[in-house]
């Protein structure tokens, strides 16, 4: 898989796509991760990526030519199934999501800022835009941090125990059960005990009860999906 993100601010995403399971994966050639500075793809004297937008709104808005040219540019090297805008009107970003993105073998993600993106943009380049929340960022590098974070973790050999990814919170709509380590008995609490008693029937009854009361008490919104 590849995945290449386009920024005017490729520092903020350093450091996240190089760490842990995102690294490793890398190391690993299950994933290329490639991030594009827009700022190079600007032919002005200062690079310019962004401009005053019409109508007279606040804000600056991020002009097309820098964007299409990358985006193009990339075309020639490759076909792309989706080319992603991280936007606050986009679908919300779900497990489900994130599977289907698993499948893909390149994709684009276009980190907008400022006030946002030339609207030719998204009515030409985009194919799929996805809003992580119901809050405003300052940019949408964090959110495609997100994005690649969630995607390359489910990819086959990105961690140690693939079926752990597969017992994950909203895999199948609900959360997960509650998780214990050592030691069996800490400051007078225990551990449930069919966890210590080896019976992995009984466990596998009890997780997936304790799943659905959480999701029923917490998050019973995941329930109505079904």
């Amino acid at each position: 898989m590849r995945i290449d993100i386009l920024t005017v601010v490729p520092e903020l995403l350093t450091s996240p796509l190089n760490e842990s399971i995102l690294k490793r994966a890398q190391q690993k050639g299950l994933v290329e991760i490639a991030v594009h500075n827009l700022h190079d793809y600007a032919h002005d004297k200062r690079k310019t990526t962004d401009d005053y937008p019409f109508g007279g709104e606040a804000g600056m808005v991020m002009k097309c030519e820098p964007v299409f040219e990358l985006v193009e540019k990339l075309q020639t090297e490759r076909r792309y199934d989706e080319i992603i805008y991280t936007s606050p009107d986009g679908i919300p970003y779900t497990q489900h999501e994130a599977n289907r993105l698993s499948t893909l073998e390149n994709i684009i993600i276009l980190c907008g800022h400022y006030k946002g993106i030339d609207y030719r943009i998204r009515e030409h380049l985009i194919t799929r835009e996805i809003s992580i929340g119901d809050y405003v960022l300052t940019g949408g590098e964090l959110a495609a941090c997100i994005i690649a974070d969630s995607v390359v973790r489910i990819l086959p050999g990105a961690i140690g125990d693939e079926t752990s990814a597969l017992t994950d919170s909203f895999q199948d709509n609900l959360l997960s059960a509650p998780d214990y380590t050592r030691p069996a008995e800490f400051r007078g609490w225990r551990v449930p005990d069919v966890l210590l008693s080896g019976n992995f029937a009984e466990i596998a009854k009890w997780q997936e009860a304790q799943a659905l009361e959480r999701t029923q008490r917490l998050r019973p919104d995941l329930l109505e999906k079904e």
